[in-house]
């Protein structure tokens, strides 16, 4: 097949070499793009007089008619070609003859792919962020339906103060509001158009770059025609958006996981997002979990490589930059699946309240709350916790709760305490009295539902 570019060379490189530097088996991908981007600037050319309107009409609905055909199937993209550009010129310029050589007038491969790339990210952090707002409102959900369910807040994976589940909740709730904000943050940077920049140098022809840039939806233009074929930045900052959003999925994937053991058994997954074992008939394995909280190294893997490849470029484009797509692209389709995965898995999974009190009542978590107590009739902080660490190290000893040590017990420690102190130490009165902003009370959960919901519907 004759290459494109043949002319300073013959064009007749080794078959070997062919499929090395081929890169239309994942950049096919961007094909809409790529002919979206393309009529754009055969509108342009013509709007300028670059070539006429006749033949940028005749460019523009060659093109809609190839996009047409390949989204129904009647054309099928041929992987001998060496780019998705290649391609769409090539089948182009069969389709409506020598005008069709007229498309690449005052543009490069080099401005051509990173415009269809900053296309594709810009609709896939659109979908992106649809999803993670799946995972949000369906973590809302859950948390509405368990604002009384009383669990143990841990730190050191050992039981601290008592939480509600739902407040629990909120705090993923939170972070995946900050992805949301990271990725909407990263699309103004990356709704720039570099497409007339050409190879890198700019062009002799009297284009409209603005002209593009507004047809295609973008915010504005590269303003260095080096820069805007060899910036890279909008790939390595979605994917760190992605990696940082991944994080978050494994971090509350790795608590399901514990959940859902018998060590703790708080959650129950449905049937319908867990596996069995092949030999082991009692088993019910949190897979999908497991698998998200696998599945973040790859993206991790996505955000290095293309940061590697990065590191030592000379301007302008090397080929290098080829390296960028797989990664990306890798990074696109994980987190898309295991955010499509999370929202259903949480939305379905059933929870044991009545284990998540047992285990806040059996791990001493309103120790903190007995030492408030005396604080607050005038002891010292540091006294009280002396006391009421003693207590719990008694009641271990015993293997009984606080709540179980009768009111003569507790004089004998000091004459501070009274009867209140079982009402005072109760697990319910431990959450209902947490009211500063932000804590686990019920006000400060309506408080929590309300800016979750706001933050949503921006």
């Amino acid at each position: 097949m004759a290459k494109m570019w043949a002319g300073r060379t013959a064009g007749a490189t080794d078959k070997l070499a062919d499929d090395f530097n081929s890169s239309i088996s994942f950049d096919s991908r961007m094909y809409r793009q790529d002919i979206t981007g393309s009529m754009a600037h055969a509108a342009m050319l013509g709007a300028k007089g670059i070539i006429t309107s006749d033949e940028a009409d005749a460019l523009i609905a060659g093109l809609e008619e190839l996009l047409n055909d390949i989204e129904s199937g009647k054309v099928i993209i041929d992987l001998e070609c060496e780019d998705i550009h290649m391609f769409v010129e090539q089948l182009l310029t069969e389709r409506i003859g020598e005008v069709g050589k007229k498309l690449h007038t005052a543009r490069s491969r080099n401005d051509q792919v990173a415009l269809d790339l900053r296309m594709y990210l810009r609709e896939e952090t659109e979908t992106v962020v649809s999803l993670i707002k799946a995972v949000v409102n369906a973590l809302l959900k859950t948390a509405k339906e368990n604002k009384d369910a009383i669990m143990p807040g841990y730190t050191h994976l050992q039981r601290a103060q008592p939480i509600t589940f739902a407040h629990h909740l909120f705090a993923y709730c939170m972070m995946l509001l900050r992805d949301i904000d990271r990725f909407c943050d990263m699309s103004k940077r990356m709704n720039i158009s570099p497409i007339g920049s050409c190879a890198l140098a700019g062009t002799t022809y009297d284009t409209d770059r603005y002209f593009e840039a507004e047809k295609l939806g973008f915010d504005g233009v590269c303003m260095n025609s080096i820069d805007g074929v060899s910036d890279r930045d909008f790939c390595v900052e979605f994917v760190n958006c992605c990696a940082i959003t991944m994080m978050h999925l494994s971090r509350l994937s790795e608590e399901i996981i514990l959940w859902t053991s018998w060590e703790f058994k708080f959650v129950e997954l449905s049937d319908a997002f867990t596996t069995g074992s092949s030999i082991m008939p009692q088993k019910k394995n949190s897979d999908m979990a497991e698998l998200i909280r696998g599945k973040t190294g790859r993206v991790y893997g996505d955000l290095m490589g293309i940061l590697t490849v990065l590191k030592g470029l000379p301007l302008a484009y090397n080929k290098d930059m080829q390296e960028d797509k797989e990664g990306v692209f890798d990074a696109v389709d994980t987190i898309k699946m295991c955010l499509s995965v999370m929202a259903p898995m949480i939305e379905t999974m059933s929870v044991n309240k009545e284990n998540m009190l047992r285990a806040a009542q059996e791990g001493f978590i309103n120790a903190t709350d007995l030492a408030d107590y005396l604080v607050k009739k005038g002891m010292p902080f540091r006294t009280a916790y002396k006391i009421s660490g003693t207590l719990v190290s008694e009641c271990i000893k015993r293997r009984i709760v606080l709540e179980e040590v009768t009111l003569d017990e507790y004089k004998t420690y000091s004459e501070l305490f009274d009867s209140d102190v079982y009402e005072e130490i109760s697990l319910q009165t431990c959450v209902a009295k947490r009211i500063s902003l932000g804590g686990t009370s019920q006000a400060s959960a309506d408080a929590q539902i309300e800016f979750i919901e706001k933050e949503l519907n921006k």
